[in-house]
This record gives C-alpha cells, sequence and structure tokens, in this order.
C-alpha cells in the first residue's frame, strides 16, 4: 500500500517567543512551500501556536502542538486541553519520550491512551511517540518493549481511528545524541513491533495504513537512507528542524 510520507519537525522547547520564531519561519517558508509529494507539519511551542496557525494557512504545511490533556477542562494547571487545540492546529505529539521519562511528567501508558483518545475525539491527529532505551536495546528486549507501547495506546480505540493516526518510532537513546538506528534496524522494528502489534489489533490492513516515521538525530545526510526504507513513512525531526538545513532535509525526504 502506498503511503503518503509525513515529515514533522518538533521544535521543543525552542523559539518560543514569536520574534525569534516568526524570524526562523521566514527563512524557510518559501523552500519548504515549494516542496510536494510529503505532508509538512511545524510543531513549535504553545506559545506562538495561534500566530502559526494564521502563518501557516496560505501554504503546504499544517500545524501541530507538542501534548495535550486528556481532559477538556479543569484543574489542571500549565496544561493545554484538546478542545483548546481544535481549530488552531491539525496534529499533536503525544507520549514523547520526555514526557514519558522525565521530571514531574513521567506520563504512564495509561495516560497517553487516554490522550489519544481524547485527541481523537477532538478531531486532532495524534503522532504517538515510542521507542526504547539503551539498556532495553542492548537486551534485546526491543520488540517486546515497542510492541506494548503499541497494544497499550490503542486500547479501546476504533480501527477507523487508529488508521488515522502517525507513529513515530524514536529509540530513545538516538534522541539528540547524535546517534541513530540504522536504516535497516528501523525498518525491521517498524514492520515487526509496530505493524505487527497493530495487525494483531486491527488486522492487516489497518496495519498497513497508519503512517510510521523514524525520529532520532535525524539529519539531512541521512534522511534519504531512512526514506528508502519500504516501512518508513517519514521523520519526526528535533534539532535539525531548528536550522535552515530543515529545507534540504525536507526536499531530499520527498525525492525519495
Amino acid at each position: 500500500m502506498a503511503r503518503r510520507p509525513i515529515l514533522v519537525a518538533n521544535w521543543k522547547m525552542n523559539l518560543g517567543r514569536s520574534d525569534e520564531a516568526l524570524a526562523f519561519f521566514r527563512k524557510i517558508r518559501s523552500g519548504l512551500n515549494e516542496i510536494k509529494g510529503v505532508d509538512l507539519v511545524i510543531c513549535p511551542p504553545t506559545t506562538v501556536l495561534h500566530q502559526f496557525a494564521e502563518l501557516l494557512a496560505p501554504t503546504r504545511i499544517a500545524l501541530g502542538a507538542q501534548n495535550a490533556h486528556w481532559e477538556e477542562q479543569g484543574a489542571h494547571t500549565g496544561e493545554i486541553s484538546p478542545v483548546m487545540l481544535a481549530g488552531v492546529c491539525q496534529y499533536v505529539i503525544l507520549g514523547h519520550s520526555e514526557r514519558r521519562a522525565t521530571g514531574s511528567n513521567q506520563e504512564t501508558d495509561e495516560a497517553i491512551n487516554r490522550k489519544l483518545k481524547a485527541a481523537l475525539t477532538h478531531g486532532l491527529t495524534p503522532i504517538l511517540c515510542l521507542g526504547e532505551n539503551l539498556e532495553q536495546n542492548r537486551a534485546g528486549q526491543t520488540d517486546a518493549f515497542v510492541s506494548g507501547q503499541v497494544r497499550a495506546a490503542f486500547q479501546d480505540v476504533e480501527a477507523s481511528l487508529a488508521a488515522s493516526c502517525i507513529i513515530a518510532y524514536e529509540p530513545i537513546w538516538a534522541i539528540g545524541t547524535g546517534e541513530s538506528a540504522s536504516p535497516a534496524d528501523a525498518n525491521r522494528v517498524i514492520g515487526l513491533s509496530v505493524r505487527g502489534a497493530l495487525a494483531e489489533i486491527y488486522g492487516e490492513d489497518v496495519a498497513q495504513q497508519v503512517r510510521v516515521q523514524y525520529g532520532g538525530s535525524v539529519t539531512p545526510e541521512n534522511i534519504s537512507a531512512f526514506m528508502a526504507m519500504p516501512e518508513v513513512d517519514g521523520a519526526l525531526v528535533g534539532g535539525a528542524s531548528l536550522k535552515p538545513q530543515f529545507v534540504e532535509l525536507a526536499r531530499r525526504a520527498a525525492a525519495d
């Protein structure tokens, strides 16, 4: 099944001031807007989401948020609800390893499942992040761990909604480290552990519809090798999306 590739820029906690965010976007806007053959999504900090909703409206580029709570409203200081995002952006990153495992967030599989269902309820497309840490990788636990994350995230999610989700396989040991999984290894994990788990839950047709990205130290130099893999449908890009060279990375992703 032919799946349209998708490239997501995760700016994380960078470019949060409107002046710096706008200045950087002006450098890359025209270049990105000319690229065809790949869906492009920018996920800036929440502080500039509304401004970017207006900026991106006339372009080919979609907008995403970096997180959402599962509740529509309530006593959740510092959180943002899916209701607040609906109508502003189209995508939302959920379950990123930096929220699963660090600080006071420590998001559980149960929390991520609730977030995913809430996002879908309000018309947002989840970009679900999952992946193993270095210890798990070295112990040969990658497949069991990643497939378990898939099953937990999609518990009680209807097949038609699951098919619309994006999954980003990001081995934790490769995020921001300069290290990356080999394209062949990423392809194997996505095919066996991610699509395999989806097929167990929903059947092969749905498993083949879901777009699965690779994430973790993606650069203009290695993106073509990842995009050449049949199971890899794009990339979730962190540090490299904060540089003007992101345009070249996107161009190469669209060319392969």
